[in-house]
């Protein structure tokens, strides 16, 4: 019997109290309705290989791991990587880990699958949506070699939200933009907030998602799929080029502006949105006004619903304009990319129906909340030369001569949309103007809480 490393005679922290009672429940709970009750242990910000042997640890204590010659572990162990650093240390800490000889001793209990979850909120938030995309990709490409050298099973999870600032967008084409290899007969993603009623509230529509995420799924795994970056090293070397620029210009306007938090705050619902509990958590991980301790969803949703949109785009312009400059041929290879590359043809289309919903002019009505004239000018001038020059870009990439040209019914759609958007959104800036002067009325939380559902009804895809 292995001896237990906790005790009652010992008195532990909060934190130790409260993750242990969690694990227990969980034991509980498997013990009550069986392992596939309660499958999965996802171990949030995992930078090492510690960070999973320590859950291992503590399963150990609560039975939901058995020792011995031949361990047995009853929860799937995932870890997540989430910000750029992760991203791009994930390959090598997957294959610290398999390279643990105990570690794979319970991989082996567990069919020698391991699933490791992928995040597109924290990611993005950390170094935009070019940079957070390409270093996804990147990710993958590293732990479909890693995987196949130590023979283990990859299922990937894609922490995926409705936004495209989260990874949202279309399903189909998406899953087909994977890396070859990291589709293989098996995908997890999830489906969050308004997508969920959107995709399945109908039993007819629900289906038919469903089809199109197995159809998509087999597709990728049986068809003879080509990784144009790697047949092409001038495709990686353009894309790789383009993210540190795309990066930088990012970075220095959201985590280096010294206005930039007190702007965002200002032009955006954000404030309203944590006042209001809207929203199934508290906006932010800990009491602090920093980005980097706002959650995904809020951030994104705050820029949604002023109709900015800045995480779906946001360096993209800059990046494009700063390379071609400096490369012969640029434009023409990057069109090329855009024709080749599934990848960085589900990127650009991404960001056109992103740049099709946001509006600059209604977009400056909500940045006139910034009282500050001069840091509301810096910072919305900033925002607005990046977004028309983004715009020109993807126009030029892609050869269209207006936003969503290749999809018109979307295009159709959104104009149908948007004269009933566009007005809640003169109407919550003037609500939001209110309220901030101190009018706490039940009437007027209601009129912003109505105006929220209105634009995000609209618009969709925008949490």
């Amino acid at each position: 019997m292995p001896r237990p490393l906790r005790s009652s005679h010992v008195d532990y922290s909060d934190a130790t109290r409260k993750e242990l009672t969690i694990i227990d429940a969980a034991a509980r709970l498997q013990r009550r309705f069986g392992r596939q009750a309660l499958a999965n242990y996802i171990v949030s910000e995992a930078e090492d290989v510690s960070d999973l042997l320590e859950v291992a640890v503590l399963l150990k204590e609560s039975g939901l791991l058995v020792p011995g010659e031949v361990p047995e572990l009853r929860l799937n162990l995932i870890p997540l990587f989430e910000t750029i650093e992760d991203l791009r240390n994930s390959a090598q800490v997957m294959e610290a880990l398999f390279s643990e000889p105990y570690y794979r001793e319970l991989l082996r209990c567990r069919g020698d699958l391991q699933e490791v979850m992928l995040g597109y909120s924290d990611s993005n938030k950390d170094g935009g949506f070019l940079t957070a995309n390409w270093e996804l990709y990147k990710a993958e490409v590293g732990l479909v070699k890693v995987f196949a050298k130590h023979r283990v099973r990859l299922r990937l999870f894609h922490g995926r939200g409705g936004t495209v600032g989260r990874g949202g967008g279309p399903s189909y084409s998406a899953i087909l933009a994977q890396p070859p290899g990291s589709v293989a007969g098996q995908i997890c993603i999830t489906e969050q907030g308004e997508v969920i009623a959107s995709k399945y509230s109908d039993p007819d529509i629900g289906r038919r998602n469903l089809e199109t995420l197995v159809s998509a799924t087999l597709e990728a795994s049986l068809l003879d799929s080509k990784d144009h970056s790697e047949e092409h090293p001038d495709y990686r070397d353009a894309l790789e080029e383009m993210s540190a620029i795309a990066f930088r210009a990012y970075r220095e306007l959201v985590f280096e502006d010294p206005g930039f938090v007190t702007f965002f705050r200002a032009a955006t619902p954000i404030a309203e949105i944590a006042d209001l509990n809207v929203g199934s958590r508290p906006a932010s991980r800990k009491k602090s006004d920093r980005i980097e301790d706002l959650r995904a969803i809020p951030w994104v949703f705050s820029w949604s619903l002023a109709r900015i949109m800045l995480p779906g785009w946001y360096g993209f312009g800059s990046a494009i304009e700063t390379w071609v400059s400096n490369r012969d041929g640029g434009l023409e290879l990057l069109q090329e990319m855009y024709g080749k590359w599934p990848f960085f043809h589900a990127l650009l289309s991404n960001m056109d129906m992103v740049l099709a919903k946001s509006d600059i002019s209604i977009a400056s009505r909500y940045a006139e909340l910034v009282t500050d004239t001069e840091l509301r000018e810096r910072v919305f001038s900033r925002i607005e030369q990046e977004f028309k020059c983004t715009v020109k870009w993807l126009l030029a990439i892609t050869g269209q001569k207006s936003l969503l040209e290749s999809n018109p019914a979307l295009a159709r759609s959104l104009h149908s949309r948007s004269p009933y958007i566009d007005p809640l959104n003169h109407l919550q800036v003037d609500l939001l103007r209110r309220y901030r002067k101190g009018g706490a009325d039940d009437s007027l939380k209601r009129a912003i809480l109505l105006t929220i559902n209105g634009i995000t009804a609209g618009l969709r895809n925008s949490g």
